[in-house]
Formats: structure tokens, C-alpha cells, sequence
């Protein structure tokens, strides 16, 4: 798998990431196990997980394969901090304590000393944005983690927060952004990706197949076992199951068709190779759904099909 640098950073990453985000939860630890040993053999490297992801037990999975299934050295590891459960509900917290505390947590999960990527999993009004990175010059000052990103921050967020860590020598300069970018959400190409290109940052896209409808399992309904089927993501994944996204989706399994390829690796590939993103982050709760998004390596869009696709899914 083809290596890429980090934004503005020497950190290389896979242009590739394997998510974690149903590890512990919907994805049990054979699952996991495979899915790590098959990411690995085929050149990946970049592994994202976050504290608030299954409320820790994606980190301990992930944590417990490290060393055993995998070298640590194989893998580039990224977690987030910021959100978390707390009395059963989900809070957002990124003030620096409340972040190095979570990341002393991440680090005790994960079984190690340090992470390669520690990431603000999300913007918090009610934070001074100052302290939120001091958190992120304390982790790399203390040697916990390497390099440093913020997530889920919308365009003006990601410009004041990158130029802020290189307003001053000492600060830890972002290496990355993580955001939701696919054919059926552009909206980062308004103002998240110049800033991004503008102060250096590498941008990681987070359900990049349009949380899963891209593969086209919803075109004939909803499965019984896909996550539009469950309560927890029914309404996460019915957002993107209305008249425009249908339409996009029907563009892409044609391409796919004529192609032969998958719908999959369609949506993927466009994301991949779209200017400004390092890597798009792929979740699959099985290791057969991982299969086919690490074939994608081979694929490359011809240019009339990237147009076409660009068309018909502009906002």
C-alpha cells in the first residue's frame, strides 16, 4: 500500500486507514484480530481509534492485539480525546486536564507508551481553544504522543487552531484533521480543506462510503443486519437515505458496473484521491467488508468517471 506524508509533517502514513469504531462493541476480538492481520499484510499502517469509542473498549481490544497479533512498530496508532460517556450520557470535555487525564486512560487501554496521533475528537465552545492545545504541546512535550491533530472542527475552528500552534516557536505545529468528507457529504471542499491546505494539514475522512450507503446495501431497503437496522445508528445512517443520495448511489453502481468493480471501491477511491486528503478512514464490522476495501489499492478512477461522479454529486 502507497505511503503518504502527514500534511506538513514527516510522519507517513497508509492512504488507507483501518477504523475501529465498532471494535468491542459490534466487532468482537476474532473479527478484530483478522482485520488487523489482513490491514497489516497488505502495507497498512494507520490504525485510528478514540477513548469514546465503544467507552473504551475499542482502545482495549485494539490494546491487546498490539505486540501479540502485530508489532508495535508495524502500526501507526492514532486515538481521539475529548468525548465520553459519563452517567450514560455523551459529554464533550477538552479542557487540558480532562484531556491528559483521557489520554494517560488511552494509553493504559492501548498498552502503550505513547501514541503516533493524538487527536481532539471534537470543538467545545465552552474550552478556551488556548488550553485545548496546551494539552496537545504537554502530550508531545511529555513524550506521549508523536504528533498531534484536532477532528470534527469546521473551517474558521481549523484555521484559528493551526495558526495558533504556529503563531509562536515551542508550539506543536497540527499535523492533521479528521472530518467527514464522501460523495454524499462535499461540504469540507467550501472551507475545511483550503484552510487545511492553507496552514498544512493532512486531512483523514471519516466515512468516506456515506456511513455505508455508497455500498449500495440500502438501494432495495434496509438489510436486517446493517446498521440503519439498529437504534443506535439508525437515524446516523437515515440522514443519507433520501431522493439526492439515492441518486448519487445509483451513479456510483453504475460506474461500478462498467467498471467491474465494486460500488465500495468506487466511493472509496474518489475520496482517496481527492486533492488535500491523506487517507480515508474505512470501519468495516467484518473482516470479508475489509477485504474488498483493501483491493482498492489497485483501483484508479478514469478521469471521465471522477467528472461524471463530481457532477452528480456537487451540493
Amino acid at each position: 500500500m502507497q505511503q503518504r506524508s502527514l500534511g506538513a509533517t514527516g510522519l507517513r502514513v497508509s492512504r488507507l486507514g483501518l477504523g475501529t469504531m465498532t471494535w468491542g462493541r459490534d466487532t468482537d476480538e476474532h473479527e478484530a484480530r483478522d482485520q488487523l492481520v489482513s490491514f497489516v499484510e497488505a502495507g497498512g499502517t494507520l490504525v485510528d481509534t478514540a477513548a469514546a469509542y465503544a467507552d473504551g473498549h475499542s482502545e482495549e481490544l485494539l490494546g491487546s492485539l498490539i505486540g501479540d497479533v502485530v508489532d508495535r512498530d508495524d502500526v501507526v496508532l492514532a486515538t481521539k480525546a475529548g468525548l465520553g460517556l459519563r452517567k450514560g450520557k455523551l459529554r464533550v470535555d477538552t479542557s487540558r486536564g480532562r484531556l491528559l487525564s483521557t489520554l494517560d486512560a488511552s494509553l493504559r487501554r492501548l498498552g502503550v507508551d505513547h501514541v503516533d496521533l493524538w487527536q481532539v475528537h471534537t470543538w467545545h465552545d465552552g474550552v478556551p481553544l488556548e488550553e485545548t492545545l496546551s494539552a496537545l504541546d504537554l502530550a508531545v512535550s511529555s513524550g506521549r504522543a508523536s504528533y498531534v491533530g484536532i477532528s470534527n472542527y469546521t473551517g474558521w475552528q481549523t484555521a484559528q487552531a493551526a495558526t495558533w500552534q504556529r503563531a509562536v516557536p515551542g508550539r506543536t505545529v497540527l499535523a492533521s484533521t479528521q472530518v467527514e468528507y464522501s460523495l454524499l457529504n462535499r461540504g469540507i471542499e467550501h472551507e475545511v480543506l483550503p484552510a487545511a491546505e492553507a496552514t498544512g494539514l493532512g486531512v483523514l475522512a471519516w466515512s468516506p462510503l456515506g456511513r455505508g450507503v455508497l455500498t449500495g446495501k440500502y438501494r432495495t431497503g434496509t438489510p436486517a443486519d446493517s446498521r440503519a437496522a439498529t437504534s443506535q445508528f439508525s437515524s446516523f445512517v437515515g440522514a443519507y437515505l433520501e431522493e439526492r443520495s439515492a441518486g448519487v448511489v445509483e451513479a456510483v453502481a453504475r460506474a461500478a458496473e462498467g467498471l467491474d468493480l465494486s460500488p465500495l471501491q468506487v466511493a472509496l477511491a474518489w475520496v482517496r484521491d481527492r486533492p488535500g486528503v491523506t487517507a480515508p478512514i474505512v470501519g468495516a464490522r467484518t473482516a470479508a467488508q475489509l477485504a474488498s476495501a483493501l483491493e482498492t489499492e489497485d483501483v484508479e478512477l478514469p478521469g471521465e468517471i471522477t467528472a461524471a461522479l463530481d457532477d452528480v454529486s456537487a451540493d
